[in-house]
């Protein structure tokens, strides 16, 4: 014959234990999310950057790399690139007008988009359409257990597959922040004179106005640093895929979030820096 007080209290033993247990699994997983996988990725990055000094240098797979990249971003560069570059126009265009000062939008245009738009939209491009294609296909190799093969013959997988695809990614992406900017220019014209009534040649004249060429260099590192950050994340989580092909799938998935979210961070620090270091052209 049972007691009933003596039930109820192992009843409440179980579910406290199996509480604490719940408790030690989120845990356990918080502290892996904030300070090992930081670690780990830190950890990537500076034997990768040991990597890019071996000799020799994967050129065929770089410039591979570099095609790749270029063959799937130049095409949905400029199609974001031109809607882009017509709403800032549209907006900052609106605002100019009101404030009394149509002959400045030409450099603000310029500011916005040479400053900020090219490089957030090279960036998110990059990681986008080619960070998710190199972790998948880093990560297919992790499964099938070619990056293991590697290491037993002696070969260094981060620089016979990691440095090329990084390197090719900064390389790229300093290109389409160029045309990102040019044709996000012509469309924010478009715009502006032809949905705006604006003036052409004040549109153009006004381009230095506020614009500077430290605007633009800014911008490139901008862009060069992001496909750094774009080509290591999409390896750090390729070479850590596990589970089979639905590992791989989740990895693609996290190598595109945590890219976006390192890249706005970037994008913040060094604009910060920029305006604290470098002196504003006066109107």
């Amino acid at each position: 014959m049972s007691v009933p007080g003596i039930g109820a209290n192992q009843g409440g033993g179980k579910k406290d234990g199996g509480s604490s247990a719940a408790f030690r699994k989120i845990s356990d997983g918080a502290a892996n999310v904030a300070i090992r996988e930081p670690g780990r990725f830190f950890a990537l990055c500076l034997d990768t950057g040991r990597a890019m000094f071996q000799w020799p240098f994967q050129w065929r797979e770089f410039i591979q790399q570099a095609w790749f990249i270029v063959s799937v971003t130049v095409v949905p560069t400029m199609l974001v690139a031109i809607p882009f570059g017509g709403i800032l126009s549209l907006q900052v265009g609106g605002l100019i007008r009101q404030l009394g000062a149509e002959s400045y939008t030409g450099a603000t245009a310029v500011v916005a988009i040479v400053r900020e738009a090219s490089p957030l939209v090279t960036s998110l491009l990059v990681a986008g359409a080619a960070g998710s294609a190199m972790c998948a296909d880093i990560g297919s190799r992790k499964i099938r257990e070619e990056i293991d093969a590697m290491e037993v013959l002696g070969i260094n997988p981060l620089h016979r597959l990691v440095v090329p695809r990084m390197l090719a990614c900064a390389f790229v992406a300093v290109f389409l922040n160029g045309l990102v900017s040019v044709v996000g220019l012509i469309g924010g014209y478009v715009f502006n004179v032809m949905l705006q009534d604006g003036t052409p040649g004040a549109y153009l004249a006004s381009f230095n106005a506020i614009a500077q060429l430290p605007d633009l260099m800014q911008a490139e590192f901008k862009a060069f640093m992001f496909g750094i950050t774009a080509g290591l994340v999409a390896a750090y989580k390729g070479l850590n895929a596990k589970g089979g092909p639905k590992g791989v799938g989740d990895a693609v998935n996290q190598t595109v979030v945590i890219t976006f979210m390192l890249l706005f961070l970037e994008n913040f620090v060094i604009s910060a820096l920029y305006f604290q270091f470098v002196p504003q052209k006066g109107m």
